[in-house]
């Protein structure tokens, strides 16, 4: 997941304000090594930290429904984990670098919410809206700074971009068939097997359903 997570942001980040600009996206730890080697412009999209979003997990079980709108499979919830990017930009003068940032910034903003369509297949199939934010409050337990130390560079402007992602649930298991014949009651002279049946009584499935609607309709 992680990865395609990756993508859906490299996708976002060469368009938009950046469109048709040419200009490198990476992954890579931005280290003092990183930066010496480099050739050209660059957006350095650097994931620093990940983490479950507690806050979404769910209990139970999801419906997979086919064509015919019939339970055919079952799966946990999706996992949500919180994706946090170090997004900065490299060129040889910082005038070029805050414009590019800028770029960034008119190209994420716009982006609160991304749509299923615009996901990779693994994850677009879950239905699901991924929601991404950029420049908020810092809310990890490390600070920038001290990510800035831990890989031994110098301090820069930088954009703190956070995609909330679900993790696909594994393994999906059949489902039952749904039901197509109703309970029946039999009520017997006596306790043995081959005792006279006095009354005998079927409830098929969609007399249970109308007897349901027609109890709901009456509250």
């Amino acid at each position: 997941m992680i990865h395609e997570v990756d993508q859906v942001l490299r996708n976002m980040l060469t368009g938009g304000a950046l469109e048709g600009s040419g200009i490198e996206i990476s992954f890579d730890a931005p280290t003092r090594d990183w930066a010496a080697r480099r050739n050209g412009p660059v957006i350095n999209s650097y994931l620093y930290d990940i983490r479950e979003d507690v806050k979404r997990r769910q209990r139970g079980h999801v419906d997979i429904r086919d064509d015919r709108d019939v339970v055919v499979k079952r799966r946990q919830p999706p996992r949500w984990f919180r994706l946090s990017y170090l997004v900065t930009a490299w060129t040889k003068r910082p005038e070029d670098e805050h414009r590019l940032i800028s770029a960034v910034l008119a190209t994420l903003i716009p982006r609160e919410l991304i749509h299923p369509d615009e996901l990779p297949p693994s994850l677009r199939r879950l239905g699901l809206t991924v929601a991404l934010s950029v420049a908020g409050i810092q809310t990890e337990a490390r600070s920038l700074a001290e990510i800035w130390s831990a890989l031994g560079g110098e301090l820069k402007p930088s954009l703190d971009v956070v995609i909330t992602a679900p993790f696909p649930a594994y393994p999906e298991y059949d489902a039952g068939p749904p039901v197509t014949e109703g309970a029946s009651v039999r009520v017997r002279a006596g306790l043995e097997e081959d005792a006279p049946v006095l009354e005998e009584r079927a409830h098929r499935p969609a007399q249970i359903a109308q007897a349901k609607a027609a109890r709901g309709n009456r509250a």
